[in-house]
């Protein structure tokens, strides 16, 4: 089952130690709610917290980009854990509102800035017929700790909500410590092309005409896979379920992803990227879009079946794309204005999707998820000759290691 992934260097195992350690302290955030309920926060008041913690998603991955490329992955990294742990002490002290919103906004904003570099540094160190099964193994990682971490958080939070703060400090410091001991240093592309054109900023990435197609075709799936965060609890809750069904449908969804990615990357790594991508977006979209005529606890896991079934198909071929296209010295803003995509997206999630939801109605959702899902699924299958051609040629300034020999 891990032979898609046996080969891989030993910096893609060591970030794959590293994310599965540092999700598993992912507690903080599922149950914030009930800290600041805990605390006293008055029900309305609560939005400026949430608020400030999605606006830091949308800071940290633009920051830690630029700064992987100039600055380096390695120091980015440390500085995104290291502030991470820091940040969890303030969130957990802060004694009003503002100051609660403003430690948020440094938590999520530190906590993203770790992505774009990790992306960055996998992207130097696996050859770009290697970066597919590298990104799924790297997406792997996250969910692995993120379904851990969701059993940890309701045991932890049953014996004292200090104890969820502890452990996601933790497991940042400990990622730390991974990153100084493990990980190879200096500033990777960047080093090594002093003279691509690329500039200092973003501007390198929003040029880029594919970029400029493909993020936006991206943001639609992600919104879409972010209603599952968002409207999925409604409808359970409209349907008069308990709270309980939508516990059950989150662990068969962590369960199912868990189990299938790596089987579907050993099956379907000799097909295409981009026609798997499209058909398991289209598979996702389905799935999510058949959440409006589920009524029952059988019925909302066929549709939870179905979409994780194309999440696990997906794994980490989107992340494997933008590494491809990105210049050398660029790597880690490619990744960034990915990983920002992934902010906006459950950003408009949130705020526009439950609008839509109790103005509209559910069925304006669903039927948004079925047409504008596949709709985009199709449109980055339209895309493929653009990104065949530009991934084509060799990339020289690009130094793999030797595979670990454990792996």
């Amino acid at each position: 089952m891990l032979s898609t992934f046996s080969g891989l260097p030993r910096t893609a195992w060591i970030i794959f130690a590293g994310t599965v350690v540092n999700r598993l302290g992912y507690v903080v955030t599922p149950f914030l709610v009930f800290y600041l309920g805990s605390r006293g926060i008055p029900t309305e008041q609560t939005p400026y917290v949430l608020g400030a913690l999605g606006a830091g998603n949308l800071i940290g991955p633009m920051v830690g980009g630029l700064l992987a490329d100039r600055v380096g992955r390695r120091p980015t990294m440390l500085a995104g854990l290291v502030g991470t742990a820091l940040a969890q002490g303030m969130l957990f002290a802060a004694p009003n509102v503002v100051t609660l919103a403003l430690a948020a906004v440094f938590l999520s904003a530190a906590g993203a800035m770790v992505g774009p570099a990790a992306g960055a540094l996998l992207t130097d160190a696996v050859t770009a017929e290697r970066r597919r099964a590298a990104f799924s193994l790297f997406h792997w990682a996250v969910n692995i700790g993120t379904a851990a971490a969701g059993i940890l958080g309701g045991f932890l939070a049953t014996h004292g909500y200090w104890l969820l703060f502890a452990m996601d400090a933790a497991t940042s410091l400990a990622y730390a410590l991974i990153v100084v001991a493990l990980l190879p240093g200096g500033r990777g592309g960047a080093a090594q092309t002093t003279d691509s054109g690329s500039g200092t900023g973003y501007g390198v990435v929003f040029r880029d005409p594919l970029m400029r197609a493909l993020l936006p075709l991206f943001g639609i799936g992600l919104v879409i896979y972010s209603l599952t965060e968002v409207c999925l609890p409604l409808a359970i809750r409209d349907h008069g379920l308990p709270a309980t069904t939508l516990g059950l449908m989150a662990t068969l969804n962590a369960i199912l992803v868990v189990l299938l990615q790596p089987v579907a990357m050993n099956v379907l790594a000799r097909l295409p990227q981009i026609p798997v991508f499209v058909g398991a977006s289209v598979i996702t979209a389905t799935g999510i879009a058949l959440t409006g005529v589920a009524h029952d606890v059988w019925t909302y896991g066929g549709t939870v079946v179905l979409w994780s079934i194309g999440e696990a198909m997906v794994g980490g071929i989107p992340g494997a794309i933008i590494a491809s296209l990105a210049p050398a010295d660029a790597r880690g803003r490619y990744q960034g204005s990915y990983q920002w995509t992934w902010g906006v997206a459950r950003f408009a999630a949130l705020a526009v999707g439950t609008t839509v939801y109790a103005a509209v109605g559910p069925a304006a959702v669903w039927w948004f998820s079925a047409v504008a899902g596949i709709a985009a699924a199709l449109g980055v299958g339209l895309l493929a000759p653009m990104i065949a051609r530009r991934t084509a040629a060799p990339e020289p300034e690009t130094t793999p290691e030797p595979a670990a020999a454990t792996a």
